[in-house]
């Protein structure tokens, strides 16, 4: 009996996959048009923003001392009478410090329950509207009702009064307004984070016993840090760059004004500023006038806000990596 060998199979020639250029030659011309002018708006946002960036930190290297980091701004009529900025500093590190405190855990706790419970559904469907209300609102709006909500009697102790007259002005109301504007960052990004998580982590969990809750805390939130981190550095930057929430309630005093004897709580009833204010306050158009000085805070504020950004950005880099 005999037996032939088979032939051997020939060779599977390689796939060749496609490239982006390979696949956008096939396109209509309209379509072509269509991407040309996204790749036109892409760059022109980038070179806007990068002359916005360079412009700052070319002006404000010119004015930058490290005398305004450690003097208080003055109503002197010389830039050498005027002070520095750093009652404003502390005014902008103090008001992003309470805001969040009041902010993070609210915001996480939203996210949280929208993700994983969300019942009853109307209560869900109302709060999903809220937070969305809060994102879409501007900031004037959150200052004209902190106003008249903390010029209430009921709620004098938290800012200063004389003689009877509440004024409604405080790092306690300006902080509990600027905690709304983060909120619906803090609350997208928990919220992110969790549903970007397999459901076959969820059942892992549940088939080991642990309750609901237990994963959440144990299993989901380690595993959305991440996101979590990220909404919180994200509502800190909306937070330091708002100016009329401090403006109208928080005062915008060239210093910090305590409105009691005691050490920490007078003077987080009184009144301050923050870099935001003391910028516009010494802008060519402002009372001051000072645009040195302005320039000068405007580059610390900005240089804020990019680290803020580059923390984000590596924050996100190590999650997906970690994932």
């Amino acid at each position: 009996m005999s037996t032939t060998a088979a032939a051997p199979a020939p060779p599977v020639p390689p796939v060749r996959r496609r490239s982006a250029r390979d696949s956008s030659a096939s396109w209509r011309w309209s379509d072509r048009l269509g991407l040309g002018f996204a790749w036109l708006l892409g760059l022109l946002f980038l070179a806007v923003t990068a002359g916005i960036v360079l412009y700052m930190f070319v002006q404000g290297i010119r004015y930058v001392r490290p005398q305004l980091f450690v003097t208080s701004p003055a109503a002197g009529y010389s830039e050498a009478d005027a002070g520095g900025f750093l009652d404003p500093l502390i005014g902008t590190i103090v008001v992003a410090l309470m805001a969040m405190a009041i902010a993070f855990p609210l915001g996480l706790g939203i996210g949280v329950w929208l993700s994983e419970y969300a019942r009853p559904a109307w209560l869900a469907r109302l709060a999903e509207s809220t937070v969305e209300m809060l994102a879409g609102s501007p900031s004037i709006v959150f200052a004209l009702f902190g106003t008249l909500l903390f010029e209430q009697g009921a709620l004098a102790f938290l800012s200063r009064t004389n003689d009877g007259v509440v004024y409604g002005r405080s790092f306690f109301a300006a902080a509990a307004m600027l905690s709304l504007i983060a909120l619906p960052l803090i609350v997208a990004n928990v919220r992110e984070g969790l549903q970007a998580i397999p459901g076959h982590v969820r059942e892992a969990s549940y088939a080991v016993g642990k309750t609901r809750i237990a994963t959440t805390r144990r299993v989901l939130l380690p595993a959305a840090r991440p996101s979590v981190v990220t909404g919180a550095m994200l509502g800190v930057g909306r937070i330091i760059g708002d100016t009329a929430i401090i403006v109208l309630l928080l005062g915008a005093t060239l210093r910090l004004n305590a409105a009691g004897d005691t050490p920490i709580v007078g003077a987080l009833q009184g009144t301050g500023s923050t870099l935001t204010t003391y910028v516009y306050q010494n802008a060519p158009t402002g009372e001051a006038n000072r645009p040195e000085l302005a320039f000068a805070a405007g580059f610390v504020l900005l240089s804020m806000v990019l680290l803020l950004n580059v923390a984000v950005d590596v924050v996100v880099r190590r999650g997906r990596r970690w994932r």
